[in-house]
C-alpha cells in the first residue's frame, strides 16, 4: 500500500500544473535573436530573425507642400435620401482573412483538442463588430493538397519536402480531415465561415476536400476554389508553356463533370473562379472564353486574387529589386487604392450583370512576404483600411488579407514562433486594426452601401467614405495619412446632412460619437490605438484589446447644422451619426465573448536545443513551424529534439469558461 500511495504522489506532482511564465529561448527571456529585441530599431540593419519580428523602422514621408498640401479645413455635405454612385449592399464581414493552407496548425490550432485561443479571440472580436468572419485556408499549398486517413504522431498537418518542383519551393502537403473537424468547432465557438481550394496541381481531381469539407463544414462551407492563380501557371513550370485561359476552362469543365458524378458530393455548385493574380491573364481574357455562360450554374462566386506589387527579388533573387522606404510613401494616399481597384470595376460590372458576387480571394501590401516597416506600420493600417473601402465602393462583394507563416511582415497576427506554455504572446500586425474598423464601418445590417465622398477637392492625402443604409448615411470615414507632429497638418471636416442648397430638410444630428485609429507616425509599429485600445508590440497579446475604450461624443453646432470631427496627421475618424449606428457596429449592450484557457505543452522539461538554433528553426523547406507558398517564403532548417523521458509531447486545454471585456 505504502508503495502505491508514493506512485499516486509522483504522478500528481508530474501533472501538477505550472502557472509560471515559461519561454523557449532561453533563461534570458525570449528573444528573437542575438539579445535583439523586436522595438530596437539601432539593431535593424543586422536583424536576420524572423520577418514578423523585424524591427526596421521607415521614415514618414515629407509633409506636403504647395499644390499637394490639403486644406485642413473644408464642408461634406451629404443628404437622406436620393444619393446617386452609392455601392451594392455590403455585409459587416467584408474584410476577412486569407489563410495559407501550410501553417493552418500555427494559427488555428493543433487539431481539433488544441485550438488557438488568441484566434478565437481576435476573430471574435470580429464578429461582434460584424456578424460573422470569412476566411480562406488555401493558397499555393492547396494546389499539392493531399487528404490522407492519418499522419505520425497526430499532425493534421504534414510537408513532403521531398516533393518540392516548382520555382517558389512549395512542397506537397497533406493534411487529415482533422484539419476540417478543427475548422468546424471554431465555427461553433465564433461565426467563422470558411473558403476551401480544389488541389489543380493536375488533372487527376483529388475530390476528397470537397466531400469530407462539405460534410463536416456543412452551411460554414461558403465555396471551393477551382485553382489559385492559374495565369501563373506556365511561369511556376506547373502547365507547359502554351497554357491559356481556354485551357483553364476545359479543366474547370472536367472538375465540374467529375464532382457531379460523384456520389459523395451534394452541391457541386460551389465553385469560386478563376482566382487570377491578373499577371499574364486579365479577368475579361477568361469572361471571352464564354467561362461563366458555360459553368453558370457550377459558379458560386468570381474572383480574383492580388498584390499591388512584390518583393520577390529579396526573397528568390528574381525579379525587380524594391527599397521599402521608396516604396512607403506610394501606399500613403488615396490613389494607390483606386489604382488597384480600377482594373477591376469592369468585372464586378459584369459580375453583377451574371447575377454573381466578386471576391478579392487573397491581397496584402505585396506578394512574397510584404516589406519590413512598410507592411508592419501604421500606415499600412490606413493603406489596408482605405483599399478595402474602396474595393467595397467598387461593388466587390469581400476581401481576404493574406496570412502567412513567421517570415512575412503582413501578417494581420501571428503566433509565436514556438510552442510555449502560455498563450498571452500573440503578435497583432497593424492590418488587424484594419479589419476591425472595416467591421465597424459596415456594422452588423447587412445593408450597408458605400460612397467616396471625393473630399477636400479630392485630395489624395485625406480622402473620406460614407456609409448609408436604406439610403441614409450612419457613417463617416475620415482619412488623414499626413505626417506632422506639429499639429499643422491637422484638420477640421464639418460634415452636414441635408439643407443647405440640398433642396432636402435639415437632418444633422445634434450630436454624434467618434473613434480614432491613431499612432505618432505612419511608420509606427506597435504604438497604435483604435479607440483608446491596443494589442500591443510583439508577443503581447492573447486576442483581447487591452485599454479602456474611448469613444468620443461632438456636439454639434445646431446654428451651422454642422459637426466638426478634426482629424490628427497621422489618424483615423470613424463618425456615428446615429446611436443605432454605433449599436450597430458591436458598441451596444451586447458584450464580446472571449475565451480564457489554461493549455500546457509541457509537464515537464522534455527537451534540450541550443536557443539560437530554435530561434531560427521555423522557415519553410520542410520545417514543421514554416510557410512554403510564395508569398510566405524563408529560408529555414528542420530542427530534430531529442525528447529525454517518458512522456515527450502532451497537450492539455481546459476551456474555463466565458469572460466579458
Amino acid at each position: 500500500m505504502e508503495s502505491l500511495i508514493r506512485s499516486f504522489i509522483l504522478v500528481a506532482v508530474l501533472l501538477r500544473p505550472v502557472y509560471a511564465n515559461i519561454t523557449v529561448y532561453g533563461i534570458t527571456g525570449q528573444q528573437v535573436l542575438d539579445g535583439q529585441t523586436a522595438t530596437n530599431t539601432a539593431a535593424a540593419a543586422n536583424y536576420t530573425g524572423s520577418a514578423a519580428y523585424n524591427p526596421t523602422v521607415l521614415n514618414a514621408p515629407q509633409i506636403p507642400t504647395g499644390d499637394q498640401a490639403p486644406a485642413t479645413q473644408f464642408t461634406i455635405q451629404l443628404q437622406n435620401g436620393g444619393t446617386s454612385g452609392l455601392s451594392i449592399t455590403q455585409q459587416g464581414s467584408f474584410l476577412g482573412f486569407s489563410i495559407e493552407m501550410s501553417v493552418a496548425n500555427q494559427v488555428l490550432g493543433k487539431n481539433s483538442t488544441f485550438i488557438q485561443v488568441p484566434f478565437l479571440n481576435l476573430m471574435a472580436n470580429l464578429a461582434q463588430r460584424g456578424g460573422a468572419v470569412n476566411i480562406r485556408v488555401g493558397g499555393n499549398t492547396q494546389d499539392f493538397a493531399v487528404l490522407v486517413d492519418s499522419l505520425p504522431d497526430g499532425k493534421i498537418l504534414q510537408k513532403d519536402i521531398n516533393g518540392a518542383s516548382n520555382p517558389t519551393n512549395t512542397p506537397p502537403l497533406q493534411f487529415t480531415e482533422d484539419l476540417l473537424v478543427m475548422m468546424r468547432k471554431i465555427s461553433e465557438f465564433v461565426n467563422v465561415r470558411w473558403y476551401l481550394g480544389i488541389p489543380f496541381n493536375d488533372t487527376n481531381w483529388r475530390l476528397g476536400i470537397v466531400e469530407r469539407g462539405e460534410a463536416i463544414l456543412g452551411d460554414y462551407l461558403l465555396g471551393m476554389q477551382a485553382a489559385n492563380e492559374p495565369d501563373l501557371y506556365a511561369d511556376h513550370l506547373h502547365r507547359n508553356k502554351t497554357y491559356g485561359p481556354n485551357d483553364y476552362l476545359g479543366e474547370v469543365q472536367s472538375l465540374v463533370s467529375a464532382m457531379k458524378s460523384d456520389s459523395n458530393i451534394q452541391n457541386p455548385n460551389c465553385l469560386i473562379a478563376p482566382n487570377l493574380a491578373t499577371g499574364d491573364w486579365t479577368p475579361e481574357m477568361v469572361w471571352d472564353t464564354g467561362f461563366v455562360d458555360a459553368l453558370d450554374s457550377s459558379l458560386a462566386y468570381l474572383s480574383v486574387e492580388h498584390y499591388p506589387t512584390d518583393n520577390c527579388a529579396a526573397q528568390f533573387g528574381s525579379g525587380t529589386l524594391r527599397d521599402p522606404q521608396t516604396e512607403f510613401p506610394n501606399y500613403l494616399n488615396h490613389t494607390s487604392g483606386q489604382s488597384i481597384v480600377q482594373p477591376y470595376l469592369n468585372s464586378t460590372a459584369f459580375a453583377q450583370s451574371k447575377g454573381k458576387k466578386f471576391l478579392m480571394m487573397e491581397t496584402n501590401t505585396a506578394s512574397c512576404g510584404g516589406f519590413a516597416g512598410l507592411s508592419d506600420s501604421f500606415g499600412a493600417a490606413l493603406w489596408a483600411l482605405d483599399y478595402s473601402m474602396q474595393m467595397a465602393y467598387g461593388n466587390f462583394s469581400g476581401a481576404l488579407l493574406h496570412v502567412g507563416g513567421q517570415n512575412v511582415f503582413y501578417n494581420p497576427f501571428t503566433p509565436p514562433p514556438t510552442n510555449q506554455s502560455t498563450f498571452h504572446q500573440w503578435t497583432i500586425g497593424p492590418v488587424y486594426y484594419s479589419t476591425l474598423i472595416v467591421a465597424e464601418a459596415l456594422g452588423t445590417s447587412n445593408q450597408s452601401q458605400i460612397l467616396d465622398l471625393s473630399a477636400n477637392n479630392n485630395n489624395i492625402y485625406t480622402p473620406a467614405y460614407a456609409v448609408y443604409e436604406k439610403g441614409n448615411p450612419v457613417r463617416v470615414a475620415l482619412f488623414n495619412y499626413i505626417t506632422d507632429p506639429s499639429g499643422a497638418s491637422d484638420y477640421t471636416a464639418s460634415i452636414a446632412i441635408g439643407g443647405g442648397q440640398t433642396g432636402t430638410s435639415n437632418a444633422t444630428p445634434g450630436q454624434v460619437k467618434v473613434k480614432y485609429l491613431l499612432a505618432p507616425s505612419v511608420s509606427e509599429k506597435s504604438n497604435i490605438t483604435w479607440a483608446g485600445q491596443t494589442f500591443g508590440d510583439h508577443f503581447a497579446s492573447d486576442g483581447r484589446p487591452t485599454g479602456t475604450e474611448s469613444i468620443q461624443t461632438i456636439t454639434c453646432d445646431t446654428s451651422a447644422n454642422t459637426c466638426s470631427i478634426k482629424v490628427p496627421a497621422p489618424g483615423f475618424a470613424l463618425v456615428f451619426l446615429t446611436d443605432d449606428a454605433l449599436s450597430e457596429s458591436g458598441d451596444g449592450d451586447q458584450t464580446t465573448m472571449t475565451f480564457p484557457t489554461t493549455a500546457y505543452t509541457k509537464l515537464q522539461n522534455t527537451a534540450t536545443v541550443d536557443p539560437q538554433v530554435l530561434a531560427t528553426s521555423n522557415g519553410d523547406r520542410g520545417g514543421q513551424l514554416g510557410s512554403t507558398s510564395k508569398g510566405s517564403a524563408n529560408g529555414g532548417m528542420r530542427v530534430t529534439m531529442r525528447l529525454a523521458g517518458t512522456l515527450p509531447w502532451m497537450i492539455l486545454m481546459t476551456v474555463l469558461g466565458w469572460c466579458f471585456w
